[in-house]
């Protein structure tokens, strides 16, 4: 780090290089820093837009730890990275956002539920089990929502057990056996918290889920809810933030139940697929705002612009291989609409290939837009 101007030029890394890197490297280029990528694929979305790329495993202590040492700090795009490795860049001056600590409980969901229940921030009730046969064991339970301990992301790793019939469909592996809740709303709160404990929260967005894949498919921010209730919501979301005493940009994903009830569902510590809309809808977006944590700036303004929807590109069912967007031209002719690609050159089926952001002080508008695009734009192939 060294001054220049007046300015303080900072070494910034980021691990992982998928498409939430992709656009926090936008974001920076409004500040000045240097921008560092580590990531074993070297055509990955985020490769592009940084200063310096490292073909690397994020996992590795060692990779991690030779990527820190020359950085003034360093942050994530994804939970799934080397923990030991971050604690000793840090011992050793480089700053990490969010900390290793807060990294390694949000690693694993049977910490998180722990954490939930010991800070007593509301969440689903819920059993930690170890095997199938503990889970066997656990059938006066049911129903519930199994969830891998480690790993699961995007849908994966979440089994829903139903009966005893369904107890062998579980994880042979440590778990969380979480209570079924009766959803009536999803909702995300995006908390920011700089190195002074200073925190700001974006409005809340109200996520509709695909049934069948259960992976986000569009979102509607600000969330209608009522005053109460959001209180209640925004209370637990920044609570929960306070508790971890770490700087950094938290993702918290709530419940709002048939009886009123606000729970705690799961937390990401970094940006997050709930934060995408804040790129055209708030005056300063999800990406801005870790900047500005990382570089000691004041927190930006979490105001909306105009209300947003935000539509999901996933790959379509059946289609794996180079790809090709149906219906592009049509969504970019719409009015208020835009359209983030990620670069990436594969589509699979469900894989998140690009979004598309749609503002209106209309919500009937957003909705009805949303929906025609969720049909309108197809990541395929020919």
């Amino acid at each position: 780090m060294y001054l220049r101007c007046n300015l303080i030029y900072m070494k910034i890394g980021i691990l992982g290089g998928g498409q939430l890197g992709r656009m926090l490297l936008q974001a920076s280029g409004n500040y000045v820093v240097e921008t560092h990528v580590l990531e074993k694929d070297p055509s990955c979305p985020a490769a592009a837009f940084c200063d310096r790329f490292t073909a690397g495993d994020i996992t590795s202590y060692e990779d991690v730890y030779r990527f820190g040492k020359g950085l003034d700090a360093i942050t994530i795009e994804i939970e799934r990275v080397n923990t030991d490795a971050l604690e000793a860049l840090q011992k050793e001056g480089v700053q990490v956002y969010p900390s290793p600590t807060a990294i390694r409980l949000f690693q694993d969901k049977r910490q998180q539920k722990d954490f939930y229940r010991r800070h007593e921030i509301p969440t689903a009730d819920y059993r930690i089990t170890t095997d199938l046969a503990d889970l066997a064991a656990q059938a006066d339970f049911l129903p519930a929502v199994h969830k891998i301990g480690i790993g699961g992301y995007d849908g994966k790793g979440v089994r829903v057990l139903r009966d005893k019939n369904d107890l062998p469909n579980g994880f042979d592996d440590g778990a969380v056996l979480e209570k079924m809740v009766d959803v009536k709303t999803e909702i995300a709160l995006i908390v920011a918290m700089d190195t002074r404990g200073k925190t700001a929260l974006y409005p809340p967005a109200e996520m509709v889920f695909d049934p069948i894949r259960n992976v986000l498919d569009y979102q509607v921010s600000p969330a209608l809810l009522p005053e109460k209730m959001l209180w209640r919501a925004e209370a637990m979301a920044i609570r929960l933030v306070q508790e971890l005493k770490s700087p950094g940009l938290f993702a918290v994903e709530l419940f709002i139940d048939a009886g009123g009830n606000v729970l705690v569902n799961e937390t990401a510590p970094r940006v997050h697929n709930s934060g995408h809309h804040t790129i055209e809808g708030n005056y300063s977006s999800q990406y801005d705002m870790l900047w500005r944590i990382m570089l000691g700036y004041p927190l930006g303004n979490t105001s909306p612009i105009l209300p947003a929807a935000m539509v999901n590109i996933l790959g379509e069912t059946g289609a794996s291989g180079e790809v090709v967007y149906e219906g592009l031209t049509d969504t970019l002719a719409l009015d208020n609409v835009f359209v983030h690609l990620y670069g990436k050159k594969q589509t699979a089926p469900g894989r998140k290939m690009g979004h598309v952001t749609i503002l209106s002080s209309d919500y009937a508008e957003l909705r009805h837009q949303a929906n025609k695009i969720r049909h309108l734009l197809r990541a395929t192939t020919l």
